[in-house]
């Protein structure tokens, strides 16, 4: 309603949910509210980080805006997640992204313009505009030690970002009913997370693009986040193929990280477009302000890694290939740098909020599992 803040809203509307209870089988949100009857800030946070969006009892509440109560739990808590991503941010300034995404814009422009400007002063034409073929190809355009390099510090930086973060969530949600849980907690917690099992809406699937349930937003969360599994190991096997059997790339299309790569690359690129898609054609009613200017900026960042990386993989023979690993390797860069200012935190902070659920439930019911 006019006037409150988004906390002081959330709590409005979930004490009204919390009374109506018409919802309370669809997710673990409300069955999570069942166990409060007011929500202070560190609730907000918990719940929102909990909600995954599926707008099921959007669709369902027969008091959505028109009605005087206008409850709107997706936008709501959505808007109540990117202030999550806020307050933890760190540096401060660096936070305001999640709100204004010129900031994310801006950052990632930077990193491509960076990558870009340095490789056409340092790298000879001769050199990038050439074919070239055999071991150790990809480093005679880029250096393995300025590739590396620099792809650590900001994969590390954004790591020591998302810890901090993590740490003051797990710190602030904490109450009397939410327990750690132990190694079942977290396991449970695994297990939903790699199955996306919350990602179902209540059973049918989640409401995108509008009113009809479809499991679709779940296959393309899926191909995004196995895509990005099997790229992490085809990076992990290349390093042991380099660094301890001493075997230099480009590794022949039959190899291991070629296969995974290939595969999570594909994967990537058909999950980013989905979710793309689904973005653009999705109702905007529940959806909270800012958040899908954020989710834009990430899904595009990842899908150019991907697209970049397969042009790269076919035309690796070619002369093309030192203009696209640049190109590759400074979308890397904007991702990365990226990545503790974007969507890519709802991971962290929603990884932790269902092992606090699955560690509450427990708790609640110690004999059964939810």
């Amino acid at each position: 309603m006019p006037g409150l803040d988004v906390f002081e809203e959330a709590n409005r509307q979930l004490i009204i949910c919390n009374a109506c209870r018409y919802c309370e089988g669809y997710c673990p949100v409300f069955r999570a509210i069942e166990t409060r009857r007011d929500f202070q800030r560190g609730d907000v946070f918990y719940l929102s980080n909990l909600c995954h969006d599926c707008r099921a009892c959007y669709y369902a509440c027969m008091y959505t805006p028109p009605h005087e109560f206008a409850i709107n739990i997706p936008k709501i808590l959505a808007e109540a997640r990117i202030e999550t991503y806020e307050r933890f941010s760190w540096p401060g300034f660096l936070g305001r992204a999640f709100k204004h995404r010129g900031v994310t814009v801006f950052l990632a422009a930077a990193a491509i313009a960076v990558v870009t400007i340095l490789s056409l002063a340092l790298i000879p034409p001769g050199t990038l505009f050439a074919a070239h073929l055999g071991p150790g190809a990809f480093y005679e355009v880029v250096p393995y030690f300025a590739m590396v390099a620099g792809g650590l510090i900001l994969f590390f930086y954004g790591i020591a970002v998302w810890l901090r973060g993590g740490a003051q969530f797990w710190s602030e949600t904490r109450s009397a009913l939410q327990q750690p849980g132990g190694f079942k907690a977290f396991a449970a917690a695994a297990g939903a997370a790699l199955g996306l099992r919350y990602l179902k809406g209540g059973g049918p699937g989640c409401f995108y693009p509008g009113e009809r349930p479809s499991a679709a937003r779940r296959v393309y969360h899926s191909l995004t986040f196995w895509g990005l599994v099997l790229d992490f190991i085809s990076t992990t096997l290349a390093f042991i193929y380099q660094d301890f059997l001493h075997l230099l790339p480009p590794y022949a299309l039959g190899s291991a990280p070629v296969i995974f790569g290939a595969v999570g690359g594909v994967a990537l690129i058909l999950g980013t477009g989905g979710l793309l898609w689904f973005k653009m054609k999705s109702d905007p009613d529940p959806a909270g302000v800012g958040a899908p200017g954020m989710d834009y900026v990430f899904l595009v960042a990842l899908g150019m890694v991907a697209l970049t990386g397969m042009f790269t993989l076919v035309l690796r023979e070619t002369s093309a290939m030192g203009s696209l690993l640049v190109l590759h390797l400074a979308f890397i860069a904007a991702l990365f740098l990226t990545a503790p200012y974007g969507k890519f935190v709802h991971a962290v902070y929603r990884t932790l909020a269902v092992i606090r659920y699955e560690g509450e439930q427990g708790q609640a019911h110690p004999s059964s599992h939810p």
